[in-house]
Formats: structure tokens, sequence, C-alpha cells
């Protein structure tokens, strides 16, 4: 017997719900980075590895989930991933305050455990929501993505209103705080009716991947990916440390802005949806000119208004591209998606990573302090700059794989 979209009302206010809950295991992470440098001496380097296990994690867990789905059972494997979030959570807050000598090794592990949700979450949730009757899918579909940045957006306010009430120190209770809204999720998806849930593709992809097309579109979202991340992961430690911006304030203004705009973003192409080569292309060359200026601005608001303003101009990179590959590739079927969500895995993975070997490197080095001395800069200050400056580099090969992308197919 067909089911009417009111049957499954509460499994779509459950994958809502979700997609809120899980964004604090992107978002929370970054905004204790220079927490965990302070209390546990915890390097750049091993903070921005923390990022790259959460993304390389999610990537593992995207590929074998897209290419061994027929030994899963869909329904409970949805049930049981918020609770996978709350256990790492747990373990994420838990191993630092009662063993500090093992801070690092808790953190790690923590995050391996998040990120295997996370990486659940992306891959599941899409399908579900696709698979519920509705009379409006695309909108359903859009919303679930940009309740993503909607969630960092609370998040970061829940985050900074508790940490300048009760200090960084305290931090372990703000993580069991968001280690219990998870829960709530397994609680919808164990009391929601499923509807037949179809992600085995229905094309054959032989053709898909002997395109060059597609690999030019893999490479794209890799590098969207890596111009989004580099931001999101290293903002609040970037206001913070190298702009002299307070913790609250670079929050608040900084992250939360950052997000808003991100999801604007989406919400505003989902409305209108028209152009996307165009869209990414003035994206990518948007979040040139932002990196540029926050890494070189000596004017601390400009920079931060840059930094913020990053968060519009990458909100269609990674969405955007899979939009860009499906108009050339119509019915891709899995293993071009899985290939799609690889990239922009990795290119979210690599960026944060490079950021954090970058900073650390400069940090220490002579011509840093030299530098420094002439600008009135502390090495830190310049090796945080260089590392944004650094980032440029992904925008602007985006734009030239996008030219690349739009001759390749005008020939054909």
């Amino acid at each position: 017997m067909q089911k009417n979209s009111s049957y499954y009302k509460k499994t779509k206010f459950a994958c809502y719900y979700t997609f809120l809950a899980m964004s604090s295991a992107f978002s929370l992470p970054p905004i204790l980075f220079l927490t965990f440098r302070q209390m546990y001496f915890i390097s750049y380097t091993l903070l921005g590895t923390l990022v790259l296990t959460n993304f390389c994690t999610q990537l593992i867990v995207d590929l074998i989930f897209s290419f061994f789905t027929k030994y899963f059972n869909i329904q409970k494997t949805i049930q049981i991933m918020p609770l996978l979030t709350s256990l790492g959570f747990l373990v994420y807050a838990i191993v630092p305050t009662l063993f500090p000598q093992y801070a690092y090794a808790g953190l790690f592990s923590g995050t391996v455990i998040f990120s295997i949700a996370a990486g659940l979450c992306e891959v599941l949730l899409s399908p579900l929501i696709a698979a519920i009757p509705s009379k409006t899918p695309e909108k359903d579909m859009s919303l679930l993505h940009s309740l993503y940045a909607y969630g960092v957006v609370s998040v970061v306010i829940i985050s900074t209103v508790f940490l300048k009430i009760f200090g960084n120190e305290n931090w372990m209770y703000l993580t069991l705080f968001l280690a219990v809204l998870p829960i709530i999720s397994s609680l919808l998806f164990f009391t929601s009716p499923f509807p037949p849930i179809n992600i085995s593709g229905n094309s054959s992809n032989t053709t898909v991947k002997q395109n060059s097309g597609l690999f030019l579109c893999v490479i794209c979202i890799f590098l969207g990916g890596a111009a989004e991340n580099a931001m999101t992961n290293w903002i609040s430690s970037y206001l913070e440390s190298a702009l002299h911006i307070s913790k609250t304030l670079g929050d608040i203004l900084g992250f939360t802005m950052f997000a808003v705009l991100l999801g604007l973003g989406r919400t505003l192409y989902a409305k209108y949806e028209k152009n996307i080569s165009t869209v990414l292309l003035g994206g990518m060359f948007g979040a040139t000119i932002c990196y540029l200026i926050a890494g070189l601005s000596p004017i601390p608001l400009l920079s931060m208004l840059a930094c913020i303003l990053t968060g519009l101009c990458t909100s269609m990179l990674w969405p955007g591209t899979l939009i860009l590959m499906e108009e050339k590739f119509p019915n891709p079927g899995v293993t071009a998606y899985a290939l799609m969500a690889a990239g922009g895995d990795l290119g979210g993975s690599v960026a944060p990573q490079m950021l954090g070997a970058i900073v650390d490197s400069v940090s220490t080095s002579s011509w840093a302090e030299t530098l420094g001395n002439k600008l009135s800069l502390t090495a830190e200050q310049i090796g945080m700059k260089t590392g944004m400056l650094t980032a440029t580099i992904f925008p602007i090969l985006g734009v030239i794989i996008l030219i690349i992308i739009k001759k390749t197919f005008a020939k054909r």
C-alpha cells in the first residue's frame, strides 16, 4: 500500500533534526583548537591532523558504504548512526579530562568515532529524504543540506556563550551536552516509519568512469571542498591569534556569520536555480579575493569581513559541483557520486592540515620573526597570515579547472 507524505512526517523531521545535531561534529573542534593548544600543548600540525582524520574517515565510510551497500541493514544503520556521534563525543571529552597525558589520543579516537557517524549521515540521509513521498522533493533536499550551515550557527553561538560564562577550561561539559543531542535523533528514528530506500543507482557507470569530464569534476569538488573547509576550520583561530579579535566577538560575528552566509548561498540557489557554471566561477573568484584580503590586509576589521564573505563565496562550490556533474552526466550512478564525495572529502581534509603545517613551520622560522618585527606582528601572526595566503591556491586552481571544464564540454 502506497503511503502518503504525512505518514512519514516524523521521519522527515528526524532527518532534519539529525543534520542539525550532526553539524557539531564539524563545527565544535575548530572552536576548541586554541583551548587544546593552551591546555594540552598540542601543535597546530596535530590539530590540523584531527581535521584530516575527520574527513579521511568520512571518505573511507563513503566509499565502503557506496560499494558494499548490500551488506548493510539500511534502517538499523540509520537508527544506530547518531549513537556513534554521542560515543565519539564522550571519548573526546572524557579521555583528555581524566588522562591529560593522553589528551591527543582521546581527541583522535573520539574524532574517528564521530566521523564514522558523520560519513554515514552524508551517505544515508539524502536518499532517505528522496525516498519519502513529496510534492516538493527538490525543496526538501535543499532544506536538508542548508540545515548543516544553520546547525553550525547554533553550535557556534551555544559554544561561545558557554565558554564565555564558564571558561575554556570547562570545554568538556559543553562537549558532553552536545553528545546528548544525537541520542534524541536515534530515538526519533527508532520510532519513525521508513520508506523503501533505493541507493543502488540506475545507470551504467562504465561510460561515466571512462569520461575525462568526470575526472575534471572530481578535481573541481576537491578544490571547492578545500576552499570552504580551510576557512571553516581555521577562522576561529585566525581571528583570535592573527587579528587579536576576542574569541567571543570572533566566534559570534566571524564564525557564525560565515556559517549564515554559507547556508544563505545554498538557500538562494535552491530558490533560483540558474547558471551553475557562472555561480561556481564567481564563487571561486570571490573566494580568491577574500583569502587575499584576509591574509594581506593590515586592518583587522577588513580581514574579518573577508573571512566572513568567504562563506557566501564558497557556499555552492561543493553542492554546485554535484549539480554541474548531474547536468553533464545525466543519471551518473553511485560510482560517480562516490568519486565526487571522495574528492570533496579529500579537499576538505588536505587544506586544513596543510594550513596547520604551514603555520607551525613559518611561526618557528627566523624570517617570520624578522618580518614580524618590521610589521609589529608576532611570528605566530606571520605564520597564520602565510597559511591564509597559501589557501588562496585552491580557489585560483578552481577558476582554471572551471574554465577547462567549460572548454571541454563546449567541444562536445
